[in-house]
């Protein structure tokens, strides 16, 4: 079964623990850095597929760390960017209040 895909560090070990053979190799950074975004996408469908609370958590948690790595990968901590998020909410506030903006209307000059 062929998969092509990026996978967590571990997953090589438990498919050999399951007397399975992995086939791997190592990407460089700009393969990398391809590979946690269409990882990200893959994690946003797996979201948006889930059918109970529980699932809906274990799949947010795994968008979580690939946004953790996307961090990572320019530089910044999680926790970098969680400071940065709040700073934006603080200024332009979040998305608690479900609102949706159906057009600006130009004022004439």
């Amino acid at each position: 079964m062929e998969y092509h895909k990026l996978v967590r560090d571990n997953i090589p070990d438990i498919i050999k623990n399951n007397g399975e053979i992995p086939i791997i190799r190592i990407l460089d950074d700009e393969e990398y850095y391809k590979c946690l975004l269409l990882k990200d996408s893959e994690e946003l469908k797996e979201v948006k597929n889930a059918k109970t609370k529980e699932e809906v958590k274990e799949e947010l948690a795994d968008k979580l760390e690939v946004l953790s790595h996307i961090a990572y990968y320019h530089g910044f901590t999680l926790e970098e960017i969680m400071t940065e998020a709040n700073k934006k909410k603080a200024k332009r506030g979040g998305f608690s209040k479900k609102i949706f903006l159906e057009d600006v209307i130009k004022k004439e000059k």
